[in-house]
This record gives C-alpha cells, sequence and structure tokens, in this order.
C-alpha cells in the first residue's frame, strides 16, 4: 500500500455540527481536512465520519494518526 502525503504537520482544529463528513485519507484534497475527490487514481479512499452532537474536534492533518481521523500527536514524528 502507498504512503499518504503529508497535508500538513498539525491538525485541523473546528467545531463541527451534527452530520456527516468525509475525511481525506490520502492528502491530496485542496480543501482539507476534507476529501474533494483528488484520490481518484490511489489507493486511498476518504472516510466517512459521523458527528452526532455540535463539538470541537482535531482532524489529523499528516494522515499517519493511529487514531483514524483524529490527531493523536503523529505529526511530531515526522
Amino acid at each position: 500500500m502507498s504512503e499518504p502525503v503529508v497535508a500538513q504537520k498539525f491538525p485541523t482544529v473546528q467545531t463541527v455540527k451534527p452530520g456527516s463528513y468525509y475525511w481525506c485519507a490520502c492528502g491530496r484534497s485542496k480543501g482539507q481536512p476534507f476529501c474533494d475527490g483528488s484520490h481518484k487514481g490511489t489507493t486511498f479512499s476518504p472516510i466517512k465520519v459521523d458527528i452526532a452532537e455540535e463539538k470541537k474536534v482535531a482532524w489529523c492533518g499528516c494522515k499517519h494518526s493511529k487514531s483514524g481521523c483524529f490527531c493523536d500527536g503523529s505529526h511530531k514524528s515526522l
């Protein structure tokens, strides 16, 4: 499996409203942290995240988090 592109070495922290979000897993999207279809032709697919209530989240920007789409600090070792 190929490695994702490191989009940024820090998380995108934002308050999100309830709903479904598609997190970019490949790192190629111009609309980080969300998918814009740039993964087409790669082995990557976006990850669907369902948010039940409004809350603050830290979306992974480096695409190497062991916590999927949420930042776990992995960017510090890249």
